[in-house]
C-alpha cells in the first residue's frame, strides 16, 4: 500500500497556510512583528510616517526560515517524483504478469501451477529509522526472524528493489519488496460464462468459489484475470461485487466512464436488484420486508449482524417454492449493506441452508434469529469466529478479512500485504467475499504446522512433492477454455509434473493439501437479475433452485 510521504513537511505547509489564512481576514490587530512569516513586514502608517521613517522603521525577517521551507518544498517535490517513479516498476496487471503462470483442470477444479511473485509495500511512518530485519522479525511473523534475515542476505528481499544490509534502517518512502513463491487456492472448472458484452459493457456469469479481483490467496484465479487470460477482456472496470461463494450477474466496465455511469446508478438506487437463494425451513408466504438496521462487527473478519447502530437497509422477500424442509426465496435488496441478504435471513430465523458463516452456532443457540448471539460480545464474537476456524478448517470468513499473520499486527486496514499469505491463521479474504477455500485445511496425515516449523522441516528433510490427484476432471463438467491459459495437453484435465516449480524454502512446498470438496465450492445465493434505466440482465438459475430439487442431487 502506498504510504504518505515527508508527512511532517506537509503538515508543516498546512499550517503555514492557515497562518497566511489568519493574517488576511483576522478583523483583530495585527501580530508582533516577529510572529509573522519570513517574507512579511511590518505595515506603515503612511499619514503620520515620513518616507525616510519609514525606511528606518522597516523591519526586515532574517531570511533563514523562507530558505527552509524552500528546501522542504523541494524535497518534498523530490519524494513525490521518487515515489512516481518506484509505483511506476510495481507489478500491474500487464501481460508479462497475466502469463506468469497457467491453469490446469483436475478433481473438477480450476488450478494454478505455483509461481513466482513479488508483494510490495512502501515503508509505514512508523519504521522509519528502525532496522529492517528487526521490522519483519516484530511485525510480520509468518517466518522467525532466520528466515528474513536470510532473504535479506540472499537477495529476494529489497529495498526499492535493491540488496541491503540487515542493519539497514528504513528511510522515508522506501519500497520494501518480498519475492514468496505462491500458491493460489483451487476454484471450480466451471467456465465464466459471456450474458452480454458490447463496447461499453460484459456482463458475466459468476460460477461459485471464484473471487472477481485478485485478493489474499487469489490472483489468477479470479474473474478478472481468468476474463483476461482466456477471453482477451483486459482493462475491465468492476461496477460492483459479489461475494466469492455467490454466484450470477457480475458486470464490468470497458471504459471508465461507462464504469461510473454505472456506479452512479447503483449508488443512487437506480438498478433493481433479484437474488434467489434457497434457505433452512419453510419461509412465510406473501411478501415479508426486513428493515432491520446492519452493523459491521469487524472489517478485520469481514463479519456482520443487527445492531441499533447500524446502518438502515431494507430487503423484501417472498417465497417461489419449498419442499418441506427448505424453501427458494426471492431477494430484493433496496440498500446495497455488506452481506445484507445473509445478514437480514439470519434475523429472520431462516439462514441460508449452506452459508458457512451466518448458519452456525457460534451466533448462539438460534444461531443470530431477531437478533439473539447467546449474549456475545462483539470481542467475544470475533474470538469464537477464529478459533471455530482454526477447529473445524471453516471456511466462513469473507475475504476482506485481514487476520493473516502475514500481515502487520498494527495495521488492520492496510489492503495490501508485503508477505505471502500462506501460514495465516484464515489465510485471508475479500472485502466482498473471498473466503480462503484450500483451503485453510492442514496437511493431510500432518498436524498443523506452527509459524516457526520451516527451519525444523528443512532441518528433517520433509520436503514432499506438490500433491497431484490421480483423478481427472470431465470435459463435460468443464470445457476447456478458448485460449492458451490451459495448455492443449492438459485440457482433457490433469496437471503436467514438469511445470511444478518446488522452492526449498517455501512451506507450502513441504505439505500436501486437501483439495476442497464441492460443498466447499457454493453457497446457495446466486444474483439472478439486474434491471436499470434502458438495460436489464439475466442468468439461468442454478441447480439448486429447482423445484424438484433435493440436497442428494447437488454440489
Amino acid at each position: 500500500m502506498v504510504q504518505p510521504l515527508n508527512c511532517l513537511p506537509h503538515q508543516e505547509l498546512n499550517h503555514l497556510s492557515s497562518i497566511n489564512l489568519y493574517l488576511l481576514r483576522s478583523p483583530g490587530p495585527p501580530l508582533p512583528a516577529m510572529e509573522l512569516l519570513p517574507s512579511a513586514e511590518v505595515p506603515i502608517n503612511k499619514k503620520t510616517t515620513s518616507p525616510r521613517d519609514a525606511e528606518n522603521l522597516k523591519i526586515k525577517v532574517p531570511e533563514k526560515r523562507k530558505t527552509d521551507d524552500n528546501d522542504q518544498i523541494k524535497e518534498l517535490k523530490k519524494a513525490k517524483l521518487e515515489t512516481k517513479a518506484l509505483k511506476a516498476k510495481r507489478p500491474g496487471f500487464t501481460d508479462e504478469r497475466y502469463q506468469e503462470t497457467s491453469y490446469y483442470m483436475e478433481n473438477g477444479l480450476r488450478k494454478v501451477y505455483p509461481y513466482y511473485f513479488t508483494f510490495t509495500t512502501f515503508t509505514k511512518g512508523r519504521w522509519v529509522g528502525e532496522k529492517i530485519l528487526d521490522i519483519f522479525s516484530r511485525e510480520f511473523r509468518a517466518h522467525p526472524a532466520e528466515e528474513y534475515e536470510r532473504c535479506i542476505q540472499t537477495g529476494t528481499l529489497t529495498v526499492n528493489f535493491e540488496k541491503v544490509p540487515i542493519d539497514y534502517r528504513l528511510k522515508h518512502n522506501d519500497l520494501l519488496a518480498n519475492i514468496v513463491h505462491r500458491h493460489e487456492v483451487p476454484v471450480t472448472c466451471q467456465p465464466i460464462k459471456i450474458v452480454h458484452m458490447d463496447e461499453d459493457i460484459v456482463v458475466v456469469n459468476k460460477p461459485a468459489s471464484i473471487p472477481v479481483h485478485p485478493c489474499g490467496r487469489y490472483r489468477h484465479n479470479t474473474v478478472v484475470f481468468i476474463l483476461a487470460k482466456e477471453f482477451n477482456l483486459k482493462n475491465l472496470r468492476t461496477i460492483h461485487r459479489l461475494d466469492r461463494l455467490t454466484s450470477g450477474l457480475l458486470l464490468f466496465g470497458r471504459s471508465p466512464k461507462k464504469a461510473r455511469q454505472m456506479e452512479q446508478q447503483i449508488r443512487n438506487r437506480q438498478v433493481e436488484k433479484e437474488y434467489i437463494c434457497r434457505v433452512e425451513g419453510v419461509f412465510p408466504d406473501g411478501i415479508v420486508e426486513c428493515k432491520e438496521p446492519i452493523e459491521v462487527v469487524s472489517y478485520k473478519i469481514g463479519v456482520c449482524k443487527v445492531s441499533p447502530k447500524g446502518k438502515d437497509c431494507t430487503t423484501t422477500f417472498q417465497k417461489l417454492s419449498q419442499n418441506g424442509t427448505t424453501s427458494v426465496v426471492l431477494c430484493k435488496p433496496l440498500t446495497g449493506r455488506m452481506h445484507q441478504i445473509r445478514v437480514h435471513l439470519q434475523y429472520l430465523g431462516y439462514p441460508i441452508l449452506n452459508d458457512p458463516l451466518y448458519n452456525h452456532e457460534v451466533f448462539g443457540p438460534l444461531k443470530g434469529r431477531s437478533g439473539d448471539i447467546g449474549g456475545k460480545s462483539d470481542e467475544e464474537l470475533i474470538r469464537d469466529l477464529i478459533n471455530i476456524h482454526n477447529a473445524e478448517n471453516w471456511l466462513g470468513i469473507d475475504c476482506d478479512s485481514d487476520i493473516s499473520m502475514f500481515k502487520s499486527t498494527k495495521d488492520e486496514a492496510d489492503r495490501e500485504s508485503l508477505s505471502s499469505e500462506h501460514t495465516s491463521v484464515v489465510h485471508h479474504s475479500d472485502d466482498d467475499g473471498c473466503a480462503n477455500s484450500r483451503e485453510t485445511t492442514p496437511p493431510c496425515n500432518e498436524p498443523q504446522q506452527p509459524e516457526n516449523s520451516v527451519k525444523l522441516l528443512e532441518t528433517t528433510n520433509a520436503v514432499k512433492e506438490y500433491q497431484v490427484a490421480a483423478q481427472k476432471s470431465s470435459t463435460e463438467i468443464c470445457p476447456a477454455p478458448a485460449l492458451d491459459a490451459v495448455e492443449s495437453p492438459l485440457s482433457g484435465g490433469g496437471c503436467n509434473a514438469g511445470k511444478v516449480t518446488v522452492d526449498e524454502h517455501c512451506y507450502e512446498c513441504k505439505v500436501h493439501y486437501r483439495d476442497p470438496k464441492s460443498k466447499d465450492l457454493i453457497m446457495y445465493l446466486h444474483a439472478w437479475k439486474y434491471k436499470g434505466p434502458g438495460w436489464e440482465y439475466e442468468t439461468e438459475l442454478p441447480n439448486w433452485a429447482r423445484n424438484d430439487w433435493d440436497h442428494l442431487d447437488s454440489a
